[in-house]
């Protein structure tokens, strides 16, 4: 049984239910506060992260850091998670039975941390979260009790810079949400 966030990290941390754990140099679990009132929840690891044990430590962290401070959330009210906690290989999109091997850690951060607004950074945050439902971009449902967005992945924003004005409209739409 899962008690306390030590207890989620521990068995993360001897988790070898998939073949991710086997190349993984540390298991990437969260960072900001335990008691969120936001949280993002991004793809995988990529390989900073990896290196690290860090989520969104390099160039779309800086990003992600950068949309928080646009969205002027102070720092013990919100967190990021990813939908894996090992590095795929090459930075590939985990395959679903890598996202169901982790699914029950995933599901047990976002019932610890209870947050009241869940950002999905990008499609495979909103395929783990929601299975085949499509969201909107930038568009608010309540979803199992909680308001849910879907804002791009800023990593995609680093490769398609066009998308920042569309990532910025969905903030201020959204701002009354946090």
């Amino acid at each position: 049984m899962i008690n306390s966030f030590e207890d989620l990290e521990e068995q993360i941390n001897s988790c070898t239910a998939c073949q991710l754990h086997e190349s993984a140099i540390h298991k990437v679990i969260m960072k900001g506060g335990k008691n969120p009132k936001v949280l993002f929840i991004g793809e995988a690891p990529g390989k900073n992260e990896d290196a690290s044990g860090i989520p969104f430590c390099g160039r779309a962290g800086k990003i992600l850091d950068d949309m928080i401070e646009d969205m002027d959330i102070q720092q013990d009210d919100w967190a990021v998670i990813n939908t894996v906690k090992c590095r795929p290989p090459d930075n590939r999109r985990p395959r679903k039975g890598e996202l169901a091997s982790c699914r029950s850690f995933f599901e047990r951060q976002i019932e610890m941390l209870d947050p009241d607004v869940i950002i999905l950074l990008g499609n495979t945050a909103e395929e783990a979260f929601l299975g085949n439902r499509q969201l909107q971009w930038g568009e608010c449902r309540e979803i199992y009790g909680k308001n849910v967005v879907k804002f791009y992945h800023p990593a995609a924003l680093i490769y398609t810079k066009s998308r920042q004005p569309e990532q910025q409209e969905f903030i201020e739409k959204n701002s009354a949400l946090w």
